[in-house]
Parts: C-alpha cells; sequence; structure tokens
C-alpha cells in the first residue's frame, strides 16, 4: 500500500470516527420576560438571533409575561430559570413570601418612572403636576412610588386627581385633551413623541428620577434552585446576556430586527427607537461609575428604602445584600 494509500484510509478513519462521536447538547434555559415582548427586551433575542446564546452552549427559549410579580413566582417556582424582573418586587416578595430567588445582574441601572405631558399642560417640572389630572395603566409598577414621588416634592395624592385605563388608552388620553398628564415609563419616549407629533402637540417628558427616585429597576433574576444546580450554565447565560446588551447598545438596528424576527408582529424600526429609550437606562452616569450590570451596595440599600417604603414594609424585615448574588456576573 503507497503512502497515498495509508493517508487516504487514515482520513477515513479519522472522519467516521468524527462522524460516530455524539454531538454535545447545548444546556436549555428558559427565559422569563417580565411583561410582553418589545424595545426594552432586545437583549435577550439578540442572544438567541446573534448566536451568542449558542455560543455559550445554551438553547434559551423564552416566556411572556405579565408583572414583575408574575416573573419572580415563575422564576421561584421553576417554571422558568432566569428572567427580567423589577429589583423592587423581589425585595418585597423575598421580604414578605422569601421566595427563593436572587438578582444576578442589573439591568436598568435607573427607575423608568415619568410623568408625560404637552406644553399646553403649561407644566415644567414635576411639583407643577398639582391640580393635575392624571391618568395611570393599573399594572404599572410606576403607581407603587408615586405617593414617595409626590411626597419628596411636598405634594400628595389629594393634590391630583388620578384615573387609571388601558395602557394603550394612555397616549390618545394625553394627546386629545383628556387627561394632563399620563404615568408612563422612559422606554416608550419614541411611542408617545409619535403620536405627539401626529395631534401637532410637543411632548414634555418629566423622569422621576430627577425629581429624587434613584433606584436600581429591571434586574435578571435567578432561582436560586438554578443557581444552585447548574451554576456554570448560569455563568455561561449571564456572560451571553451581558454580550448581547452591549451589541446592542453598539448595534440598534440589529437589536431591532432581532426582536422582528422572533415577534413578527413587531416592526424593527419600533422596536429599535424602543431600545434606543430603554438603553439610556442601561449605559448612564451610574454604568460609568459602577460598571455595566453591576449592583452597587450603597444604591441597593438606598433602593431597598424606597421599596420599603412603598410597600410598608418594616426596614429590617430584608437585608439587601441577601437577594443578591454578584459571583455570576462576569468581571468588566
Amino acid at each position: 500500500m503507497n503512502t497515498s494509500t495509508l493517508f487516504s484510509a487514515a482520513a477515513s478513519a479519522l472522519l467516521l470516527t468524527a462522524t460516530a462521536m455524539p454531538t454535545l447538547a447545548a444546556d436549555k434555559v428558559t427565559y422569563q420576560l417580565d411583561w410582553l415582548p418589545g424595545g426594552d427586551k432586545a437583549p435577550i433575542y439578540v442572544c438567541i438571533q446573534e448566536g451568542f446564546c449558542a455560543d455559550a452552549g445554551l438553547e434559551v427559549s423564552i416566556e411572556p409575561g405579565r408583572g414583575s410579580s408574575e416573573a419572580i413566582t415563575k422564576i421561584a417556582t421553576g417554571a422558568s430559570d432566569i428572567g427580567s424582573a423589577g429589583i423592587g418586587a423581589l425585595m418585597a416578595a423575598v421580604a414578605s413570601e422569601g421566595v427563593p430567588a436572587k438578582a444576578v445582574m442589573s439591568i436598568f441601572n435607573m427607575g423608568p418612572h415619568a410623568f408625560y405631558t404637552t406644553t399646553d399642560s403649561g407644566m415644567s417640572a414635576l411639583a407643577d403636576v398639582k391640580g393635575k389630572t392624571v391618568a395611570t395603566s393599573p399594572f404599572t409598577a410606576s403607581n407603587v412610588y408615586l405617593p414617595l414621588v409626590l411626597e419628596d416634592n411636598g405634594l400628595s395624592e389629594s393634590d391630583i386627581t388620578l384615573t387609571k385605563a388601558d395602557p394603550s388608552a394612555l397616549g390618545p388620553l394625553l394627546m386629545t385633551g383628556q387627561t394632563d398628564v399620563i404615568i408612563a415609563w422612559l422606554t416608550d419616549v419614541s411611542r408617545y413623541e409619535g403620536q405627539a407629533k401626529e395631534a401637532n402637540k410637543e411632548l414634555v417628558v418629566l423622569p422621576w428620577s430627577d425629581a429624587g427616585l434613584d433606584l436600581y429597576s429591571a434586574s435578571l433574576v435567578a432561582s436560586d434552585t438554578f443557581l444552585s444546580e447548574r451554576p456554570d450554565v448560569a455563568k455561561r447565560f449571564v456572560a451571553a446576556f451581558k454580550q448581547s446588551i452591549e451589541f446592542a447598545a453598539e448595534n440598534p438596528a440589529a437589536a431591532g430586527a432581532a426582536v422582528a424576527a422572533m415577534v413578527p408582529e413587531l416592526s424593527s424600526e419600533d422596536v429599535e427607537a424602543s431600545w434606543l429609550d430603554a438603553s439610556k437606562l442601561v449605559f448612564n452616569e451610574v454604568t460609568e461609575k459602577y460598571g455595566l450590570g453591576a449592583l452597587d451596595a450603597d444604591r441597593l440599600a438606598s433602593t431597598w428604602v424606597r421599596v420599603a417604603a412603598s410597600q410598608g414594609l418594616e426596614l429590617d424585615a430584608l437585608d439587601p445584600e441577601s437577594i443578591i448574588d454578584r459571583s455570576f456576573l462576569p468581571a468588566e
């Protein structure tokens, strides 16, 4: 047998061996949203569509949600492994019910809550809401913090006329003058600006963070079981998720396309605009000071003070550090 024949036989043997070897299956992870898909949820869709999850050896499925409390319940009970939820809701759930879940990374390091109005109202500061009609969604977490924000500005709920409406009706109510103010998140600035433009009005946005409400908000929350039984999977997921956030920040159009590819009823342009709004809650002066995803102990403690006050809980009902596990977040 000549050399070329020997080489060919060896190559064939290697090929047969390689094809006979089983391919390692990706680790499955169920990701829980805290609300419906949209631009503010872009990173998890980027993780899947851009291959960051697959590169980390993960097969990720996404579950929609209807609020942070529901998301935390699904995570804590094992229906989902990890997902996004308000850290305030997690604090309250652990303090009052001892739910087995922890935050492993900050997503929004600033609160998304805001008053939206138009120049017609004459408002230029949060305190100008006195005497105004205010519409809000029945489900938004902003409602919990409203009394605190008003108190910080020398007001109370008796100083406003508060009504509740379907989230989809808030914009039309404002633009048609049926309410002076609406309560909405900063993730929707572009959408409301578009509605204002169509109504020939000029939008005014008054973030509550500018009026003293400094706190962590949306965070990456995982069940204690997932973290303890599959720590390597959790660590790979958090790293891939962080990579996806960084990619989305540098490639907002691709982030919009990633969501639209999996949720075709959403347009990539609208998703991109919403992500650009949301990304300001991810990348800002807090990020520059502490790093992407970091959960600073002092800011965390301040967040708990606000959450406890908003929920009527005693400060000693929770050590805020007990709901955090920073060991899964990759170093900067």
